[in-house]
């Protein structure tokens, strides 16, 4: 039996959500059992946002993020705001838009691992920023190792009406860090 918690957040604008729902059909077309939940600030626009999935071969018997495997921290807001999960596990965050205090000045040393994905860059690259969030899925779904990339891109064609192939692109950009 395996349980494998993803969150993400970032604030309102950043895909979070849509990422969370990527995730989450991708696991399910691959057969596995997923909940998600999705929470936002009470900004109407800007505020932060946060996607909470879980995956498992079993019954899930709480969606509740409480010990993420996974933290996508897209912002410096979501990273402030949620960082205090992290136990072990892996962050991926974008090292243009999220920074962590020196190591110095830390009082326990961490026993997560970071990785920084330049999400944002890879995106504009593709064509538009806005794709920095199928960067971070592609990115998600090569740590998890449980979920096969061609299964996000089935789950990106389901889910993204449009710009579809710029996605999938991401997706698999994403994808090529290598973190293993």
């Amino acid at each position: 039996m395996f349980r494998q918690e993803i969150l993400l957040s970032g604030f309102g604008g950043q895909g979070v959500v849509a990422a969370g729902k990527i995730l989450g059909c991708a696991a399910a077309l691959h057969g596995l059992r997923v909940t998600m939940l999705v929470s936002h600030g009470t900004e109407t626009r800007g505020g932060y946002v946060r996607s909470q999935v879980v995956v498992s071969d079993e019954p899930i018997d709480s969606p509740v993020v409480e010990s993420p495997d996974i933290f996508c921290a897209m912002s410096q807001a979501a990273w402030n705001r949620f960082s205090f999960l992290m136990k072990q596990g892996t962050v991926l965050y974008d090292p243009e838009t999220v920074s962590f205090p020196p190591e110095s000045i830390v009082e326990k040393p961490s026993r997560f691992v970071r990785l920084a994905i330049p999400a944002g860059a890879t995106a504009e690259a593709i064509g538009s920023r806005q794709f920095a969030n199928a960067v971070f899925v592609g990115a998600i779904i090569k740590e998890l190792d449980s979920v096969p990339l061609e299964r996000a891109k089935r789950a990106i064609q389901k889910i993204v009406p449009r710009l579809t192939e710029e996605n999938i692109q991401a997706l698999e950009a994403g994808y090529r860090y290598s973190f293993k």
